[in-house]
């Protein structure tokens, strides 16, 4: 009796040893892999406009890839693109495919139980766009229209009034239209592209970020905001939660960059304003 419970005693301090160490199998992995590589894998879009687009070079290029490549510079190492879709982003379960991803993405409650979002490196505000020939005069113009919107996303939320802002210093969120049919595209740039074809073609408005509208404007698209931002939210680079190291690494570079004006010299570069900052 005595041996037997000698043995059961071995096995569960065995488990617990098991358990512990399994549970800890990847603390500081994702930073010694990264510094061991000399890479950071960084997840971006090639259709997500200014924040990352391929240019006329076929190269990648944008404010997400600047921002990557001085994280990745910083931490004395390169960085090295993958191109996911968004949804396959969002739904978690990288399986160690890219280190952090970029895509502004907003860290909502929801998102941080897959999620850690070490640092916020800019600030959103969706707008409502009208083609420039477009008759609406105010928000409630846009009642019963056809509107098209990035699918998975908040501002998909935001036009089906499912959206719950649940990031911190968030404001309660007012719907004032209801659109009668919503255009959610799995590409970022398929909306912009509708809308250009004229008023009421096949879009009456999209739902995008403020800083994407004035760069399309900047490069010639017949566009107009209608009133004043719909709803204003943080956006956060997003990594695995599993190594602290890495997270703590990741924050002490982005408050670094902000520290000393770089965040907002690469937010002028590309969007010709600091959105770098809360305002």
């Amino acid at each position: 009796m005595k041996k037997f419970t000698i043995w059961i005693a071995a096995a569960v301090s065995l488990a617990v040893v098991w358990a512990a160490s399994s549970a800890t199998a990847y603390a500081g992995a994702v930073l010694d892999n990264v510094l061991a590589t000399k890479t950071l894998k960084v997840a971006v879009g090639t259709d997500w406009g200014v924040a990352s687009h391929l240019n006329d070079k076929g190269e990648l290029d944008g404010f997400d890839v600047d921002v990557a490549e001085s994280i990745a510079e910083q931490m004395g190492v390169q960085a090295q693109f993958v191109t996911p879709s968004w949804e396959l982003i969002v739904a978690g379960n990288w399986q160690h495919r890219w280190d952090i991803a970029m895509g502004h993405m907003v860290p909502t409650n929801a998102r941080a139980e897959k999620f850690a979002f070490p640092a916020t490196y800019f600030y959103q505000r969706a707008v409502l766009v009208v083609h420039k020939d477009s008759n609406a005069t105010k928000l409630a113009d846009l009642n019963g229209k056809t509107v098209g919107v990035l699918a998975a996303t908040l501002d998909e939320d935001y036009l089906r009034h499912t959206l719950t802002p649940d990031w911190a210093g968030a404001q309660p969120i007012e719907y004032r239209f209801t659109p009668g049919k919503i255009e959610a595209y799995p590409t970022y740039d398929v909306a912009p592209a509708n809308l250009r074809l004229g008023d009421g073609v096949r879009l009456d408005a999209l739902i995008q970020s403020q800083e994407a509208l004035r760069s399309e404007i900047k490069s010639g698209y017949p566009f107009k905001q209608l009133g004043d931002p719909l709803y204003s939210m943080p956006c956060a680079i997003a990594s695995s939660r599993e190594d602290k190291e890495f997270n703590d690494k990741i924050s002490t570079v982005i408050k670094k960059m902000k520290d000393d004006g770089t965040l907002t010299k690469l937010s002028i570069k590309w969007y010709g304003a600091d959105f770098s900052v809360e305002k």
